[in-house]
């Protein structure tokens, strides 16, 4: 089993800061009585719990393995992606719950989540060649932005029915989503999975400082704002009543 680099420093630090974020998340809602805000607590609380034990296994070296290119040996830190293979489609479903999403609406975002997910873990596993990687790595971007047009349009346009300021808090985490999403897959071609110009040490160190403020950062913002979330209104999940003839 291969065993971690001097880029473990940052896995036990992005270990130490998702447990940390989790404990603060439990604290934040311990007496939270409202069960629809309570559906946001526990979606938010098991978001860095995920991370936090991804972060560990591969801190403990459990996540990773290595695959040879053109005769290059890389490490790949799988876990990462069985991290993000549910705590991605977790903040969409809080960020859809902030929208009152309907169901529809939810399960594109999250199947082509886990679509861009599971293609950029391909990418990073092909062994066949170097273009074969940067192929399925742009698969996996053609479902990011499939999913980024349903989060600025449909989901935007359904949040535009909730009040202002649950509008307001939805538009910015939405903004933070987007950009810091936007930053993974080029830190993923930059690195050591992509062309290479970014060694694995700075690699790990940008997705951990990625993944804190996807994760962490996101939830504070969201649980910070109990008066906002008060007056967030589920999507109506029954069709009006009509008169009988």
């Amino acid at each position: 089993m291969p065993q971690p680099g001097p880029e473990n420093v940052w896995l036990w630090i992005g270990t130490a800061l998702m447990a940390l974020g989790t404990l603060a998340f439990i604290g934040m809602g311990w007496n939270e009585k409202d069960e629809q805000k309570q559906e946001f607590y526990i979606i938010t609380i098991f978001i860095p719990a995920i991370a936090a034990t991804s972060y560990f296994s591969m801190a403990m070296g459990f996540g990773l393995t290595e695959v040879t290119v053109a005769g290059e040996v890389l490490d790949i830190y799988w876990a990462r992606y069985a991290d993000w293979l549910f705590t991605t489609p977790l903040l969409l479903i809080d960020l859809a719950l902030l929208a009152g999403a309907d169901r529809n609406t939810i399960a594109t975002l999250v199947g082509l989540d886990i679509g861009m997910i599971i293609t950029g873990l391909v990418a990073a596993l092909t062994t066949a060649s170097e273009a074969m990687r940067i192929a399925w790595w742009g698969v996996s971007d053609g479902f990011f932005l499939v999913l980024l047009f349903v989060l600025v349009s449909r989901l935007t346009a359904q949040a535009s029915d909730q009040p202002g300021e649950v509008g307001s808090l939805f538009a910015r985490l939405r903004n933070v989503v987007i950009l810091l999403w936007l930053a993974y897959p080029i830190v993923w071609i930059v690195g050591t999975e992509g062309l290479g110009l970014v060694p694995l040490y700075w690699e790990t160190a940008g997705f951990m400082v990625l993944d804190v403020l996807a994760k962490v950062g996101f939830g504070f913002l969201l649980l910070r704002s109990r008066s906002v979330l008060d007056k967030a209104t589920p999507a109506a999940t029954e069709p009006e009543a009509t008169a009988a003839d």
